[in-house]
């Protein structure tokens, strides 16, 4: 049987193969490019494009219908492929150069897993990515331009959005479907009588991320302004990422409590009690800093072990206080027609007072998860990429 993998990316269609050298467990390649790379025999025949469903592409491989000690028995390069007939089978693997060049596993771990973010500070005012409604709704390749932007900077808004409530799930839904917590699949936050949650009074909100109090806290935020004519209420922001790398960078011995250290969340009503345990900052296995998780107004009675608890106490004293500097922060006031959508778990998001007697004051919001926006970012860059 033979099969090839799927096709690649222009920009890697030119590589060429050098030199096969074999091993016992691999077979080494040396690319015109002058990097060297391994590649097990295992992970090849794990990879032939025949282990995938033709239509799910799914793997249905048995990786057990093979030995340890599957092999070679003829190696053959060509202009654009690798062809093996491997020892058990009679089977036969077509590689194509350009995907065996891109799934190189030899370079550098951290090399080829570095995030796409870039942080910011209060410079950043000046430079916020802005989209048109209109545009956005309509137009795939408008709407794959501002994602990238979001993606990689945590922060944007939209402009020109209708004076309606159904505009902000309209727009949303163009990403992925909404993510439905406690407060409902969308909420307003508005100034209330008798409020369940600190958004819903007129006081000032401190800087926080929303809801680590859930086991996945939600991803990107939406809040659309529909009215915002009362004294004060303006919105602030912080990069929680940029924080975090100062922190790492000023107080290596704080970020490592903050990064590896969990602490409990805990929102409860009449309705519900939900709990969780988070670290304020979460590095990845590459050591990219990837979420923040911070929300003094819901974390709850710390339980850390008494070995670390004022060592911690320190810490968390210490990001809270960067959080607070003017360096990092940005503040505007919302205008109707206006929507800011920022990316929950990183960027902190909090409200100055306002006077709930001089103006209305009413944002609509909904949350669409991380792992649904990438998924739709990645679709939408196979064609506007």
């Amino acid at each position: 049987m033979t099969a090839s993998v799927s096709q690649p990316t222009p920009s890697l269609l030119q590589q060429k193969i050098v030199s096969v050298q074999q091993a016992e467990h691999s077979l080494t390649l040396e690319w015109e490019t002058g990097e060297s790379a391994q590649y097990h025999y295992l992970w090849l025949r794990d990879n032939c494009a025949s282990a995938f469903h033709p239509e799910t592409q799914e793997r249905d491989f048995d990786l057990l219908s093979v030995t340890e000690d599957i092999h070679p028995l003829r190696i053959q390069v060509n202009d654009t492929s690798l062809d093996i007939v491997w020892s058990e089978g009679g089977h036969k693997s077509t590689f194509l150069l350009s995907w065996l060049y891109e799934h190189n596993y030899s370079r550098p771990t951290r090399a080829r897993h570095t995030s796409s973010y870039q942080s910011w500070d209060s410079s950043f005012a000046q430079r916020i990515p802005r989209a048109n409604y209109a545009s956005v709704i309509s137009d795939d390749a408008a709407l794959y331009q501002w994602m990238v932007k979001l993606d990689k900077l945590g922060l944007t808004i939209v402009e020109g959005m209708p004076d309606t409530a159904e505009s902000m799930a309209a727009l949303a839904t163009r990403v992925d479907y909404l993510r439905q917590t406690n407060f409902g699949t969308t909420f307003d936050v508005v100034s209330v009588a008798s409020p369940i949650n600190l958004a819903y009074t007129s006081i000032s909100l401190p800087l926080h991320t929303d809801l680590p109090n859930q086991e996945t806290p939600p991803g990107y935020q939406f809040l659309h302004c529909l009215a915002n004519e009362c004294e004060g209420g303006e919105s602030r922001f912080v990069d929680g990422l940029r924080v975090a790398e100062a922190l790492r960078e000023q107080c290596p011995d704080h970020f490592k409590l903050l990064s590896e250290q969990v602490i409990p969340f805990r929102y409860h009503d009449q309705e519900h009690d939900i709990r969780q345990h988070h670290s304020v900052i979460n590095v990845d296995d590459f050591g990219n800093i990837i979420e923040v998780k911070y929300n003094a107004h819901i974390a709850t009675v710390f339980d850390l072990p008494a070995e670390v608890m004022h060592d911690y106490y320190l810490a968390y004293r210490s990001f809270m206080a960067r959080l607070r500097d003017a360096r990092f922060e940005i503040e505007l006031k919302l205008q109707a027609g206006q929507m800011v959508v920022f990316d929950n778990r990183r960027v902190l998001h909090g409200r100055n007072k306002f006077a709930d007697t001089s103006g209305r004051r009413h944002l609509h919001g909904c949350y669409v998860d991380r792992s649904e926006f990438k998924s739709r970012l990645r679709v939408l860059a196979q064609k506007h990429g």
